[in-house]
């Protein structure tokens, strides 16, 4: 395994903007970088072993810097959304910036998906680190944020994700890169064949913030219990497939427990021959099909359209905070929020 380390250039607010490339005796590779402690490429082999790259990224590096699709970053402090941007904590309301609609997505517009984080090579693995300052957005508490990555000569990448408070506050945090296992810029994914390991799923109002009970998915467009393209029911006469133009849902891990690792999902190129397995501790996975790629910034490959690429981002549910019924995403001082998220690749 060998790990080197560029220097791109800096922001306009004069802060080093690096990537790190991890390649193992095959020369598969990924390349991370600390804006967002961002995954930008992973370079694998097809059927045929030939190397390409099947995650979307930027072709300007300071275009991951506020950008709508959240490209391939860690978004917090909350991933996903809480409604209205409101939140009570231990008889406290907080308040948070909106910026999706009448509700918070992802931390808000100055979340850790836009700031630049520190970083080093930490052995065989790159290690970017966030502080996120009391009141930052609205949260409660001095938090420190780790992402530490490890790729394997197996072609797997692992991302373990924690997190430390001074107070009582929540987190929710994932990874939100975007895979086409045909290549980067090869088209739509809706070919894709995806198997979830969920049986149940969460119908959300028409802003995309879950509502009543977990229902199951037998029988609706749903069902990713048996592996089927994502586009076979894309368009289907569905409350939530017309909200968001696509899927854009979150699903409940079948049998997940807190510290276990699960399988959530497989997806297999359907013309690369490429497959995915992803694991991971988390309770829950959103998946979100690019519904709204059009008009991003232009891409390593050229400009994207919507469907060109698939989100499965392992995390907690959307608006936990506001829901004493979903697992909880509170953290207190002492305790330290750690979850794993590997993307294995054959």
């Amino acid at each position: 395994m060998t790990i080197t380390k560029e220097l791109w250039g800096k922001t306009p607010e004069g802060k080093e903007v690096l990537f790190y490339t991890l390649k193992n005796a095959s020369g598969a590779y990924v390349k991370l970088c600390n804006i967002g402690a961002a995954i930008t490429s992973i370079v694998v082999p097809d059927k045929n072993g030939k190397l390409g790259d099947i995650a979307l990224g930027y072709a300007n590096p300071l275009d991951y810097i506020g950008d709508g699709p959240c490209m391939g970053k860690v978004p917090g402090r909350f991933a996903n959304r809480i409604a209205k941007g409101k939140f009570t904590l231990a008889g406290k309301e907080y308040t948070l910036p909106v910026n999706c609609g009448p509700n918070h997505l992802h931390g808000g517009p100055e979340g850790f998906m836009n700031q630049v984080w520190d970083s080093r090579i930490e052995g065989d693995s790159v290690e970017f680190m966030y502080f996120s300052e009391d009141g930052e957005s609205g949260y409660p508490g001095n938090m420190k944020v780790v992402a530490h990555y490890t790729w394997s000569e197996d072609n797997s990448l692992k991302l373990i994700l924690t997190a430390e408070t001074d107070a009582l506050t929540v987190v929710n945090l994932t990874n939100h890169v975007y895979v086409n296992l045909n290549g980067d810029g090869s088209g739509t994914v809706l070919n894709h064949k995806l198997e979830l390991n969920a049986s149940q799923w969460l119908p959300t109002d028409p802003t995309l913030i879950p509502e009543g009970d977990p229902a199951d998915v037998a029988g609706t467009p749903m069902d990713f219990v048996e592996a089927k393209p994502l586009g076979q029911d894309i368009k289907a006469d569905f409350p939530a497939l017309k909200y968001g133009k696509g899927y854009d849902n979150c699903w409940l891990v079948d049998g997940a427990m807190p510290g276990q690792l699960n399988t959530v999902a497989d997806l297999w190129g359907d013309v690369s021959g490429r497959h995915m397995e992803v694991l991971s501790t988390l309770p829950a996975v959103q998946v979100y099909t690019g519904n709204w790629l059009k008009g991003s910034p232009k891409g390593k490959n050229g400009e994207y359209e919507d469907y060109d690429g698939v989100a499965i981002e392992c995390q907690k549910c959307p608006d936990s905070p506001n829901r004493p019924d979903f697992p909880s995403t509170e953290l207190r001082p002492g305790e330290v929020f750690e979850e794993a998220i590997i993307w294995v690749f054959d």
